[in-house]
């Protein structure tokens, strides 16, 4: 996974639905066809992160499964913060695309 990514790809996920961590994880793997896993480490020092910036916030509910699990959905300044990095990631994207085209 490309560094400093991780944020941005757990906003993206939620912002389809509210989700527990490992959910977000299968989804993420699922959605890159095997390429991203995120191991739980990784994964809850980044929802940490995006809790402290009010980018997610959280709510206890009850799983697929029928166990209590914290499910993360996004706040306002997380959608912001998704269609912010979501533009500055096409825009070097864009950039690099040009630079090997060269």
């Amino acid at each position: 996974m490309v560094q400093g990514t991780l944020d941005m790809l757990i906003l993206k996920t939620l912002a389809l639905e509210p989700m527990h961590g490992w959910g977000v994880a299968q989804r993420i793997e699922q959605v890159s066809g095997g390429v991203f896993k995120v191991n739980a480490g990784s994964l809850f020092s980044a929802f940490l992160r995006l809790e402290r910036a009010g980018r997610v916030k959280t709510e206890w509910m009850i799983s697929e499964n029928n166990r209590r699990a914290k499910y993360y959905s996004l706040t306002a300044a997380g959608k912001k913060a998704l269609a912010e990095e979501t533009r500055e990631w096409e825009r070097q994207v864009s950039a690099i695309a040009r630079i090997l085209e060269v």
